[in-house]
């Protein structure tokens, strides 16, 4: 059925937006790109132009694609958004449109295009308290932008801002505001002349709201942004407020890139001005859709019908509470489903900590709800996959390698999910614990309810509970967090965990300085090991320097080398720089052990053996052969090994990591299980078997584009030009890769996987050899087992069954041994035990407290029990023993008398072992601790015996 679109009195379009459903308009027509003069004049707005934006669809897809139609129709370049995991370290996660383009502002890079726009996908955890309580907070969401790179300026962006707005989307005019810079009277002038806005709703704001800095020092900027007014009969009076939430939505930013902070503060206009805006997807489609939040548009509002749907309630019966929970579930699953498939991985450092601290966050508020199981008939199973499921089928204009990925992402979500389950419980029950303790100490002091810092850790350690949610649940209870006491207990697990910026820093580095008089270096290894090159700078601790001699350590920029620079996960070439004058003998011998690029310019690092080289002298650059044939077969083998992952273990898996070395080559991939002995198996026979059919390789150069439509696979990491070099292994593998390749997979020789484990949740790693590195392994391994022969006296194939015979012997000594310790503890105790004495009087118990010297811990325990048994009823025994140099065995048993009185053996022995400089616990019958503190001992025992005899006596009466 078609969808009725109406308009309200205002002109406004409005349309009904099925739940379960939304009308998602697909592009009809390709983006076009087209040339434009960057002088280019906006027409004035005509009738018929406002009535066609009337008639057009205002789903989120539709409102996407439009935004990118029309800056294609006004020149600029559509691109894809950049992945969740930015390339600048400076950035935990990708957090606004421009990241992408920083090293072009920054005038790092030259740009590609004059101007660009995106549809930039982003994270942002800094206001996570506020998801699902306010209309427009989220931790992911759709940066709609248009960029110029000194192309064209504040007229043009702010007159097509304004075109947009009202035009393109119909806008009411009327309803929209302007905030300007306060000192930005150009900004007034064409906002007030040329666009026509009038001045009661063009509002001068402040630095702190309308000025843009990258840091203390570096590009910035005047803002000016664009509001909606939902309440325009309130008025247009001198005191409105633009941050009023109940009236006004602030959706598109212009920052207008013209000046450069300097060290002193001072602001210096740019050569090169720039534009950077932003408009948020969500938040035009709230207007557009003219629904009260972001989250009831057709962007969100299906994943929260999911929701609805597994916890069998509907939203307009829902209270308050719930439907923030909803939100929250909604909103987080998003953003999950997006990193995961940009490769993060739950985890309790860095970006994986996000993961998981948005998952169980979404958990939690499942269970709020009555969730019960995954929908699908398992009530044990994980509803957030569930839930994911109608993500991964919103995903197609969002980013279409999401479906591919998706029993991936499932998994990951499945396994953290019921990962967490099994402690939630228990650790719900330990909070509510605290949290009232913490109200009762408060009751008595009259002072603050506050939860120690050790208990959240331990909340957070023990039962993997974010802080985060921690602090909620506590806020609820009206009880506060002491965060210093926690941050102490974190140490560098909490710092790395937080480790997220939320500002782009645009300072320019030290290093563009260096390079700045540089050209590019003529990389020619592919086709040469050797080259005659000039001596372009010579670095020495980072500075500039004109000549440098023997043993001096020294980085070496050349016009043109041989030598293969790290990158790609493959390690840099060595090798000799060698300077001759015409002798028999070098001027200058240069051993190179490293190569670093600075964009495009190749560092070499090395040490002067002998002579002296000075800029400007020519050398002969030589890449060591041997190791360069050795980094080829590996790189090579590791496109094999990720051909063959595929093939065994399924499409879905993909590239997380590399390491392609002289010695060995490994390769991190997402799967979230171990690899079965078969499966290895089969992997290396694939791979041997590629090698045995000795296939020639290809090697092009082809655009971008094209060679993705090929099927050629990204390398982890690597950014691309629109030019790429594409290696194909025919038949087999077709990756985008700049390392450098054997012309036959004959050259590779053999294969070989000498590990394969996890090193993170859902990351596996696979370390293998091959080629020459292969018979350095095989032949290693041999030696060894020559010499393990000779030593247990028996043939290779006879080993195994040798080895367990000697294990089981040693297994039946070690236990023959230890039963022989008990015995003689149990004997030692039975002459200690006339020690005992006795507390109380009517009602008496019997007490031992005694050293055993230097008992173990096992024997320390058979004494203890056999004491108990044996003494008269009720009974307390401590023993305390120093089994070796620095290590205390400490153990209380207590018998059910005395546990009757209230003393348990578990609280007593923590307290006890302190004092030796440990700690321990147990059951209230029986508890074993220990220490690092031999010399406290005695004093240890001492104590021990005198609180007994005091909490005895005191139950006792």
């Amino acid at each position: 059925m078609k969808e009725t679109l109406s308009t309200d009195d205002e002109g406004f379009v409005t349309r009904p937006i099925p739940g379960l459903s939304p009308a998602v308009l697909l592009p009809t027509r390709p983006t076009q790109i087209i040339a434009k003069s960057s002088s280019v004049t906006v027409q004035p707005v005509s009738e018929d132009a406002r009535e066609d934006s009337q008639s057009k669809d205002v789903s989120g897809d539709s409102i996407r694609r439009r935004f990118l139609d029309f800056y294609a129709s006004r020149g600029h370049k559509v691109l894809p958004s950049a992945s969740l995991v930015p390339e600048d370290p400076t950035v935990l996660l990708t957090i606004a449109g421009m990241l992408q383009f920083k090293p072009v502002f920054l005038g790092k890079v030259p740009r590609q295009v004059p101007c660009a726009t995106t549809a930039q996908r982003c994270i942002r955890t800094n206001d996570l308290e506020n998801v699902g309580r306010t209309a427009r907070h989220h931790t992911f969401f759709e940066m709609l932008g248009n960029f110029s790179f000194g192309d064209y300026f504040k007229k043009e962006a702010i007159r097509w801002a304004w075109e947009l707005s009202t035009v393109e989307f119909g806008l009411p005019a009327n309803r929209v505001w302007v905030s300007i810079y306060e000192d930005d009277d150009e900004a007034f002038e064409i906002w007030k002349n040329e666009v026509g806005v009038p001045v009661e709703r063009i509002k001068r704001m402040g630095e702190a709201d309308n000025f843009w800095t990258s840091g203390p020092t570096g590009p910035c900027g005047p803002c000016s942004e664009l509001y909606y007014d939902f309440y325009p009969e309130r008025g247009s009076d001198d005191d409105v407020d633009l941050g009023d939430d109940s009236r006004f939505i602030e959706f598109y930013n212009l920052v207008f890139m013209q000046y450069n902070k300097t060290d002193d503060g001072l602001l210096e206009p740019l050569k090169q001005k720039n534009i950077d805006t932003g408009l948020g997807l969500e938040r035009i489609a709230q207007i557009l859709q003219k629904v009260p939040n972001n989250y009831e548009t057709d962007l969100i509002y299906p994943i929260i019908a999911k929701v609805l749907e597994l916890a069998n309630i509907s939203y307009d019966s829902a209270d308050e509470k719930a439907k923030t929970s909803l939100k929250v579930i909604a909103d987080h699953i998003r953003a999950v489903v997006y990193l995961i498939s940009d490769g993060v991985v739950p985890s309790n450092i860095g970006r994986g900590y996000v993961v998981r601290r948005l998952i169980r966050r979404a958990v939690r508020k499942g269970k709020s709800l009555g969730i019960n199981g995954d929908g699908k008939g398992s009530l044990k199973g994980a509803f957030l996959p569930t839930v994911a499921e109608k993500v991964i089928e919103m995903s197609t204009y969002i980013d279409s390698d999401v479906k591919q990925k998706s029993p991936r992402i499932l998994e990951e979500i499945r396994q953290e999910e019921l990962h967490f389950k099994k402690t939630l419980e228990r650790g719900e029950k330990l909070l509510d614990q605290k949290l009232q303790d913490a109200l009762s100490t408060a009751d008595k002091t009259e002072n603050k309810p506050c939860l120690s810092g050790k208990d959240a850790f331990i909340l957070y350690d023990t039962y993997g509970f974010p802080v985060e949610i921690t602090a909620e649940v506590a806020e609820e209870r009206g009880v506060s967090i002491d965060m210093d006491g926690f941050e102490v207990e974190m140490e560098n697990q909490r710092r790395q965990s937080q480790a997220a910026h939320n500002v782009v820093k645009l300072t320019v580095e030290d290093d563009a300085d260096i390079t700045k008089d540089i050209d590019d270096t003529e990389f020619l290894g592919y086709d040469s090991l050797s080259a005659r090159a000039v001596v372009k700078s010579l670095l020495v601790g980072g500075k500039p320097v004109i000549r440098v001699s023997e043993g001096s350590e020294v980085e070496i920029l050349l016009d043109r080398t041989p030598f293969y620079a790290e990158s790609g996960g493959q390690i840099a070439d060595h090798g000799f720089m060698y300077v001759n004058s015409g002798g028999n003998q070098d001027d200058a011998v240069v051993e190179v052990s490293d190569v670093q690029k600075s964009l495009k310019i190749f560092v070499h690092k090395g040490i002067v053996k002998s002579g002296a080289l000075e800029v400007g002298k020519e050398v002969e650059a030589a890449v060591d052969a041997d190791l360069r044939q050795r980094a080829k077969v590996h790189h090579t083998a590791t496109h094999l090994l990720q051909s063959a992952l595929k093939k065994v273990v399924g499409q879905e898996t993909s590239q997380a990591g590399s390491l392609v070395a002289f010695d060995r080559l490994r390769f991190d991939f997402n799967f979230n299980r171990p690899l079965h002995d078969g499966e290895l198996e089969e992997i290396e026979c694939l791979i041997n078997k590629w090698i045995g059919d000795a296939t020639r390789l290809e090697t092009k150069v082809l655009p971008l584009a094209d060679a993705k439509k090929a099927g050629a696979i990204a390398m982890f990491g690597e950014k691309y030009d629109d030019e790429v070099r594409v290696v194909e292994v025919p038949g087999v593998s077709m990756e985008l890769c700049g390392g450098t390749h054997v012309g036959n997979t004959a050259e590779i020789r053999a294969f070989k996987i000498i590990s394969e484990q996890g090193i993170a949740s859902g990351i596996r790693r696979i370390e293998a050899v091959a080629g020459e590195a292969f018979i350095e392994y095989i032949n290693s391994r041999d030696s060894q087992m020559k010499r393990l022969c000779s030593t247990l006296k028996v043939k290779a194939e006879d080993v195994t069954n040798r080895v367990e015979n000697l294990l089981e012997e040693l297994r039946t000594a070690r236990k023959e041994a230890s039963d022989l310790r008990s015995k003689a503890a149990v004997y030692r105790a039975s002459v200690i035990s006339n020690k005992a004495f006795t507390v109380g009087t009517s009602q008496t118990v019997r007490v031992l407290v005694e050293s055993m010297d230097d008992t173990d811990a096992d024997s320390l325990k058979s004494a203890a029990e056999h004491l108990v048994s044996t003494l008269e009823e009720p009974v307390a025994v401590v023993l305390g023993s120093c089994p070796d140099k620095d290590k205390v065995s400490l153990v209380a048993a207590f018998s059910p008398g005395v546990v009757s009185l209230g003393v348990q053996a578990g609280k007593f022995i923590g307290s006890i072992a302190k004092l030796c400089g440990g700690g321990g616990g147990g059951k209230p019958n029986f508890a074993q601790a220990g220490g690092r503190k031999p010399e406290n001992l005695s004093s240890a025992l001492e104590k021990a015996r005198e609180e007994l005899v005091a909490t005895l006596s005191e139950k006792l009466g």
